[in-house]
C-alpha cells in the first residue's frame, strides 16, 4: 500500500482575519433564507449593496444530529495503517492527499472524526476509515452524550459506514438531498469535528463536480471550498435547505491543515451505499472481470485507433464474466448497455451498478472492427459470517471470515499455494478485538487444527468452549509473517 504523509504537529492559531472585497462597477449578492447583513459603498458615486450570507438558522437546525466519533484500537499504529483509501503512485495527489483523521508513526491507535445521525433509531453515518480496524468505537451527541456504537455495516470501495447507537430514546435526524441539483459555485455548510473541535460550523462554494482523485474505482467527489480539516472526515456537507449533499472525506494539503481544496462524496452515491449497509452489511457490485487502463495519445497512435475515448483490456481474469463472454486483452471498450464508456471509471461504475446475473451488451473495439458481446454479470464472492447460527459464539467471538481465494492471496502478497481463512471483518469491543485479531488477517490454525474454510474454524472454536477453555490459540499469517495469538473465549 501506498504510504500517505501524515500531518505535522498541528498549532491552533488564534487570530482577528479581515477580508477586504473590491467591487468595481458591479453587484455582489449572496442570500439565505431571507437573512442578510447589509454593506453600502459609495466609491466613485455609486452605491452597493453587498449582502453576505447567514447560515445561524440552519447551523442551529443541523447541530443536534451531526456527532463526534472516537475511536480506539490496541497496540501501536504504523506509518500508513488504517487509513481506508491510499492514492496510487503517479497520482497528482499523492504528495498532499491526506484522509482527515492520520496519526504519526508508532502513535497510540486513537483517532476520531465526525458523522450524522440519519435515523431517529440510532443510525448513524462516517467514513469508513473513521472506524477501521477499531476495536472501540465512541459517539458523542451534540449535547455531550457519550455511547458506544456498534458497526452495521462497511464499504471500503466508497469509504462509508454505519454504526448503531442505542440511546434510549429518538435522536434528531438529516435526510438526504440531492446533490446532483447543486451546481459549481453554490454554497455549502460543513459541520464537524476538526481537531477535536466538535460542532464546528464552516461555509464555502462547491467549487466543482466529478473529481476523480485516484483514491478508489468509484471517485466521483464534489470539490468544496469551506474550510474542512482533520477530524471533519465523515461529517456532513449541506446545501442552504439543510440537507445532506455529501460526506466530508478528504482534503489536499501541503501541510495537513486546510488550503480550502476539499473533498465529499456526494449523495447521489452515499444514500445508495448507506440503504445497503443497512439491509446487508455490505454492498454487493456486478463484477466483469477485467484489467483496464485509459488510452493515451501515443497508446491510441500504437494500436490504431483514431481518438482516445474508451478504455483498454489490459487482461482479462481466468474465469471471469468477461473471459466467458470473449472479451480478450487488448480489446478497447466503447460502450455498455448503450451508454458510451470514455474512461476506466465510466466501466467500473456501470458495472458496479448492474446486478449479478443480468445479461449486459458490451461494445467493444478489436483489431478495427466494432462488435458487441453479449456479457452475465457477476459478483464477487461476499465474505462469509462466521458462527452465524449460534448468537452465543458469534457476538463475543465477533469475526466474519471469507475463504482464501486466488484474488486475495494476489492482494495478501501470499504464494499460490497458500491455505487459510481471511479475517474479512472484527466486531468492535469483542473477544476477538480484545485478543488483537485484525482484519486481513489470516487464520490458519485453532489450537492444534489446521483450518481451510471458514466453517472449521467455527467448529474449532465451538469445541475449544465445550471443552471450557478460557482461550484458544491461534496462528494467523499478518503482511507474510506467522503470528500466535491467544483468542479469549466467553467462560
Amino acid at each position: 500500500m501506498t504510504k500517505i504523509e501524515k500531518p505535522r504537529r498541528t498549532r491552533v492559531l488564534f487570530a482577528a482575519l479581515l477580508a477586504g472585497t473590491a467591487l468595481a462597477g458591479g453587484v455582489a449578492l449572496w442570500s439565505y433564507e431571507g437573512t442578510a447583513r447589509a454593506a453600502v459603498s459609495t466609491e466613485a458615486g455609486i452605491t452597493v449593496a453587498a449582502v453576505q450570507p447567514g447560515f445561524a438558522d440552519l447551523a442551529e437546525q443541523v447541530k443536534p444530529a451531526v456527532v463526534n466519533i472516537q475511536t480506539a484500537r490496541s497496540g501501536n499504529m504504523k506509518e500508513g495503517a488504517g487509513q481506508g483509501h491510499a492514492i496510487p503512485p503517479g497520482s497528482p495527489f499523492s504528495d498532499m492527499f491526506r484522509h482527515f483523521f492520520q496519526q504519526g508513526p508508532d502513535m497510540p491507535m486513537r483517532a476520531q472524526g465526525s458523522g450524522f445521525i440519519i435515523d431517529a433509531a440510532g443510525y448513524v453515518v462516517t467514513n469508513n476509515h473513521v472506524i477501521a480496524g477499531a476495536d472501540k468505537i465512541t459517539v458523542t451527541l451534540d449535547d455531550g452524550r457519550d455511547f458506544q456504537a456498534k458497526v452495521v455495516g462497511q464499504d471500503d470501495k466508497t469509504d462509508l459506514a454505519v454504526l448503531k447507537i442505542e440511546a434510549g430514546k429518538p435522536l434528531p435526524q438529516l435526510a438526504f438531498g440531492d446533490s446532483d441539483k447543486v451546481r459549481t459555485g453554490d454554497w455549502v455548510v460543513a459541520v464537524g469535528n476538526p481537531f477535536g473541535l466538535g460542532g464546528s460550523v464552516t461555509a464555502g462554494i462547491v467549487s466543482a463536480h466529478g473529481r476523480d482523485i485516484n483514491a478508489g474505482p468509484y471517485d466521483d467527489f464534489l470539490q468544496i471550498d469551506a474550510p474542512i480539516n482533520p477530524g471533519n472526515s465523515g461529517g456532513p456537507l449541506f446545501d442552504q435547505a439543510g440537507k445532506v449533499i455529501g460526506v466530508s472525506t478528504a482534503i489536499v494539503s501541503p501541510n495537513g491543515g486546510n488550503v480550502g481544496i476539499g473533498f465529499a462524496i456526494p449523495s447521489k452515491e452515499a444514500a445508495k451505499v448507506v440503504a445497503e449497509l443497512r439491509e446487508h452489511g455490505s454492498v454487493e457490485r456486478g463484477w466483469l472481470g477485467v484489467q483496464m487502463q485509459p488510452i493515451t495519445e501515443p497508446l491510441a497512435a500504437a494500436i490504431g485507433r483514431a481518438d482516445e475515448k474508451g478504455v483498454l483490456v489490459s487482461d482479462v481474469e481466468p474465469k471471469s464474466p468477461a473471459e466467458k463472454a470473449g472479451l480478450k486483452q487488448g480489446d478497447v471498450i466503447t460502450g455498455f448497455n448503450g451508454k458510451s464508456i470514455d474512461e476506466p471509471r465510466d466501466l467500473a461504475r456501470a458495472v458496479a451498478d448492474t446486478k449479478k446475473g443480468e445479461t449486459s451488451s458490451i461494445e467493444i473495439w478489436r483489431e478495427g472492427k466494432v462488435q458487441t458481446l453479449e456479457v452475465e454479470i457477476g459478483s464477487r464472492v461476499k465474505e462469509e459470517t462466521v458462527i452465524a447460527a449460534d448468537d452465543a459464539v458469534r457476538e463475543p467471538v465477533g469475526l466474519k471470515l471469507g475463504a482464501l481465494t486466488d484474488e486475495a492471496r494476489d492482494a495478501l502478497g501470499l504464494e499460490s499455494e497458500a491455505t487459510g481463512v481471511v479475517v474479512a471483518a472484527v466486531m468492535p469491543n469483542s473477544r476477538a478485538a480484545e485478543s488483537g485479531v485484525r482484519p486481513g488477517d489470516v487464520i490458519v490454525k485453532v489450537g492444534n487444527q489446521q483450518v481451510e474454510t471458514p466453517a472449521e474454524v467455527a467448529s474449532a472454536i465451538r469445541k475449544a468452549e465445550r471443552d471450557k477453555k478460557e482461550a484458544v490459540a491461534l496462528v494467523v499469517v499478518r503482511e507474510q509473517t506467522p503470528y500466535y495469538l491467544a483468542l479469549q473465549l466467553a467462560t
